[in-house]
């Protein structure tokens, strides 16, 4: 499938290549043109082999959305590696980094599948222009990516395809809502899977949970509370080799609380632990928990517990 007529050929150098529009990135990947400046749907089978080991950064100006299947090829998407031996749903916004490489030049490249790329242009004036972007998964890393079962990449299909026919089809005045509407339909469904997918794997997901308690607790256990303060979300996302939107998604699914409140449950428990462990001063453990001042952490404390630190040790005592 594919919005397109010709093929171009072009030469690639291995360095970070900003891509302002589709028609730019055809070329690059000697693709045929798109038909459409500012969507265009591409048949990955039939993209020319990478030729190179050394890895192409790329940006983009606009979103893509796809879905792969690619032995032999290593994508770096931020910071983190990804193979596409399983066919995945994966979203990449624009101006965010990415880099592909052979994972082994000699051997041959099997690929299948497809990408949707879409300008946001092409949204102007649409009320999509506006929705688009409150979709988490556009800030999910790729190895975040959403695994489809049979039926679900059915209907993702079927969707692309129908914006494939309105891109082959002669342009008039209903192709362009025709399309849209599609691509809400796309998003809609892939919000509706991406949930899906958080119950779904279940013991993945827990056991992650398991390693950010782990995590925090470790945190806690060391001097990094009074050095640093309390950990950030970006950082425990980082150890953990999460995007921070993809690390408070699942925490929210499995706790019903945001990374933060995960966070401040941790520290309150930590508290309680001091409070009736040690002789410390209700001073020195705020301090030793990364409070500037008495009044800040007394604050919270009492805000999770409808009492102060001094009432909590007063009763746990009696």
């Amino acid at each position: 499938m594919a919005c397109a007529g010709k093929a171009n050929t072009g030469n690639k150098k291995n360095a970070l290549k900003h891509f302002k529009t589709l028609t730019e990135f055809h070329e690059f990947r000697q693709l045929p043109k798109p038909l459409h400046p500012l969507i265009s749907v591409v048949d990955v089978s039939a993209v020319p082999q990478i030729d190179d080991e050394t890895p192409v950064a790329m940006v983009l100006d606009f979103y893509s959305i796809s879905i792969k299947r690619m032995k032999n090829v290593r994508v770096k998407y931020g910071q983190h590696p990804f193979d596409f031996n399983e066919g995945i749903l994966s979203f990449i916004a624009p101006n965010q980094i990415f880099s592909v490489a052979l994972t082994d030049k000699a051997e041959p490249v099997e690929r299948t599948g497809w990408v949707i790329n879409i300008h946001p242009d092409f949204l102007w004036n649409t009320s999509l222009a506006k929705t688009i972007k409150t979709y988490d998964f556009w800030d999910y890393s790729i190895n975040e990516a959403l695994f489809l079962s049979p039926k679900e990449e059915s209907i993702i299909n079927q969707i692309v395809q129908n914006i494939v026919q309105e891109c082959e089809a002669n342009i008039d005045k209903f192709s362009k809502h025709i399309i849209i509407s599609q691509i809400e339909s796309l998003l809609g469904y892939s919000d509706r899977f991406y949930h899906r997918q958080f119950i779904t794997r279940e013991k993945a997901n827990h056991q992650l949970l398991d390693r950010l308690d782990k995590l925090v607790t470790d945190y806690f256990n060391s001097n990094n509370l009074v050095h640093k303060g309390l950990p950030t979300v970006a950082y425990l996302a980082e150890e953990l080799n999460l995007s921070p939107k993809y690390l408070t998604t699942l925490v929210k699914m499995l706790t019903g609380q945001n990374t933060q409140q995960f966070i401040h449950e941790k520290l309150i428990a930590k508290a309680k632990e001091m409070l009736t462990t040690t002789e410390m001063s209700v001073s020195e453990i705020a301090y030793e928990l990364g409070f500037e001042h008495l009044q800040s952490f007394s604050k919270l404390f009492k805000m999770k517990n409808n009492i102060s630190p001094l009432e909590f040790r007063q009763s746990f005592n009696l």
